[in-house]
């Protein structure tokens, strides 16, 4: 444990966060920069006294779950985190459970890509991130709880209008046993994951098909490059699909996109114009 490495990561890491971040008045005598010493430790759980000595390299040796709580307080990226726990001479377990933290990079890119919908799943397959396009496309997933939003429940679980499910893909049998796949593996990975393990119970006690796919045990999968949304409004439109993985988030951004000069083509035109609006039920 490099006890002075600690304290002055620590101190620089506390003083880069405004107290507007994390919901405290900045008040008018506050004379130092970022958070003080206390709210860190209210925000982390432990003892004033206890984060003062940390920050003092005089602090015992902190635990797993203290370094946890640290890393939230002071809203450590995953190299800060790991860095953390290195300097505490406790190499980092692995994450607690996927990343649902979109960066802003990738946001903004969705948005730039006003010709092509897109979507970024987390390893749940719950939908984290999307552009208009994709709204237009699949649904508003803003109007949807967080629940909602998760492409297994919605291909294994809940059927909608007159039986679509997941919004009448053409491959959505492929879809299933390719995303139960990934999910065997993401569940590996976050073995300790209440979230993780919750939603495969969920599915196992639900669907008999995912229950069958599940104890397939395959891993193995291949991509699926091209598929068709059968679209309420504007009929059928066939997308080809791009896959970009974000690695150190665990998470995928799905791109579509269709031929220039195609039916589809014209289709998308009139999505960015209809978006989400529900033309298909009378007024």
């Amino acid at each position: 444990m490099d006890r002075r490495e600690l304290a002055d990561f620590l101190r620089t890491r506390r003083e880069r966060i405004a107290p507007s971040d994390v919901g405290l008045p900045a008040g008018p005598r506050r004379r130092t920069p970022g958070l003080r010493r206390e709210e860190v430790a209210h925000l982390a759980y432990i003892s004033t006294e206890y984060y003062t000595r940390l920050e003092q390299a005089r602090g015992p040796h902190p635990s797993r779950e203290v370094l946890a709580q640290l890393a939230r307080a002071l809203r450590l990226s995953d190299a800060e985190r790991d860095h953390l726990h290195h300097l505490a001479g406790t190499p980092p377990g692995p994450p607690p459970g996927p990343s649902r933290e979109v960066r802003q990079s990738i946001v903004d890119l969705l948005h730039r890509l006003p010709q092509a919908a897109a979507i970024v799943l987390s390893a749940t397959y719950e939908v984290i991130a999307w552009n208009d396009l994709a709204a237009a496309l699949m649904e508003d997933f803003s109007a949807l709880p967080r629940r909602d939003r998760n492409l297994l429940r919605r291909r294994f679980l809940e059927p909608h209008g007159g039986g679509r499910w997941l919004y009448s893909v053409s491959d959505a049998d492929e879809f299933a046993r390719t995303a139960t796949q990934h999910l065997r593996a993401a569940a590996a990975r976050y073995p300790d994951d209440p979230e993780m393990t919750g939603l495969v119970e969920e599915l196992l006690a639900g669907s008999e098909e995912f229950a069958r796919l599940w104890a397939a045990h395959e891993v193995a999968t291949r991509p699926t490059l091209c598929k068709t949304f059968h679209h309420r409004v504007v009929g059928p439109v066939t997308v080809n699909c791009d896959v970009l993985d974000i690695t150190d988030r665990d998470q995928r951004v799905i791109i579509y996109t269709v031929e220039p000069g195609s039916p589809s083509e014209e289709a998308f035109r009139l999505l960015s114009v209809v978006g989400t609006q529900r033309m298909d039920v009378p007024g």
